[in-house]
């Protein structure tokens, strides 16, 4: 069968079960997706790191490489930046280059683990001067939010403790919602905070922001724009994910993600390679209601898989599982429930997941102007062996395009 039959072969087979396929397309066009700009550059583990030929060495390369991940795909329509890794000279220019790209800014990350003044802390440290240190970090990232058209100032909180008497842990909780209500009354008003969490790593005894309802107690105090982030690799094992954002979807806190996938910890794989089912009942949960959906966000390190291949094959998955959730029998799963019919309700849930979608995320794919097949067109195109040619030598000093 061609492509073509494919797609109206299943097309009818959904339209014979009362599917509105003309809906789901629909929102598939519309689907927003965030690559992150540090998704690109290099990576490796805590030993070392491994350059790939023809990695980006500056920000404009980096935006460069996202922009053709959207060109391929149609849903990769914005760019998460980090600060300051993606630090420049020039905010307009740097605006007016992701624009040019095709692309929106995403959310903005500002970095409160890097700088050794942060060895026991950012916005927790028992130093107040350390403090007001991270607190000017946060007030330049959310002016550069504002600059580059950015609705979201996105934090992971590294701050914890890796010995018992370290630090007082109550002392420590309040510094760092007593730093993060300064930082939260200086945003504007189109921007959200969200606050994601971490059970371990870098601190092994007590993180401050340890798990979902930690953040959400912080969000609670700091008012309707402080949302929490899930990041699916920050969880223990064991963890029900979907049961976490069907409670932070109905409490009205969930305001992103993070995508990856994991198997022991927080291993930033390609999402849906290890737990492809996992994700399609997060997809299930966000559409249980009429909410629009949170910002989805991809979080990852390609170490050893080529970074472009990674991340298109990444929003690829979350096309298919954004589609398949679509095609739960909600009425038919109700009714299932309400009669205590156990596997009928799973039955309802993996007809919807064995359907094979991949025929109509191609054709909306190429309605939108992207590739059916992106992972084959990357490599027709010929652009990574280009960039392997026009990219060499060190990473640049992030300071210009």
């Amino acid at each position: 069968m061609t492509a073509t039959s494919d797609y109206e072969a299943l097309r009818r087979r959904l339209l014979d079960q009362g599917v509105d396929i003309d809906k789901i397309e629909q929102g598939l066009r519309e689907l927003t997706i965030e690559t992150p700009s540090w998704g690109y550059g290099d990576s490796g583990t805590r030993f070392a790191t491994f350059p790939q030929p023809g990695r980006p060495r500056r920000v404009r390369e980096r935006i460069e490489d996202a922009g053709k991940v959207r060109e391929l795909t149609g849903s990769a329509r914005a760019v998460a930046l980090h600060f300051p890794w993606d630090a420049v000279n020039d905010i307009s220019a740097l605006r007016l280059y992701i624009e040019s790209q095709g692309l929106a800014v995403g959310a903005i990350n500002p970095n409160l683990f890097q700088e050794p003044e942060y060895r026991l802390g950012s916005i927790s440290h028992p130093d107040a001067a350390v403090r007001a240190q991270a607190v000017a970090h946060l007030r330049d990232c959310i002016e550069i939010g504002a600059a580059l058209g950015s609705t979201a100032q996105s934090l992971w909180i590294a701050d914890g403790t890796n010995y018992a008497g370290q630090d007082d842990i109550r002392e420590r909780r309040r510094r760092a919602l007593e730093v993060l209500a300064e930082v939260y009354a200086t945003m504007p008003e189109d921007q959200e905070m969200l606050l994601e969490y971490k059970p371990f790593e870098p601190a092994f005894y007590a993180t401050d922001l340890a798990d979902w309802g930690s953040s959400l107690l912080f969000c609670n105090r700091l008012g309707a724009r402080a949302k929490v982030l899930v990041d699916l690799g920050h969880h223990l094992h064991g963890v029900n994910v979907e049961q976490i954002v069907a409670i932070l979807a109905d409490e009205g806190r969930l305001g992103g993600f993070h995508f990856n996938s994991r198997k022991y910890a927080d291993d930033d794989l390609i999402v849906g390679s290890v737990n492809p089912f996992e994700l399609f009942l997060i997809f299930a949960e966000l559409l249980a209601g009429d909410a629009p959906l949170p910002r989805l966000t991809i979080d990852q390190a390609h170490n050893v898989e080529p970074k472009l291949e990674a991340m298109v094959l990444s929003v690829m998955n979350l096309q298919e599982s954004y589609v398949k959730a679509q095609l739960i029998d909600r009425s038919a799963l109700a009714e299932a429930q309400q009669e205590g019919d156990v596997l009928g309700g799973h039955s309802v849930l993996r007809a919807a997941y064995d359907t094979d979608v991949r025929p109509l995320c191609a054709k909306v794919r190429e309605e939108l102007g992207a590739a059916s097949e992106p992972l084959v067109a990357l490599r027709a195109s010929g652009y990574v062996r280009r960039k392997n040619n026009e990219r060499g030598g060190e990473a640049a000093v992030e300071v210009s395009l």
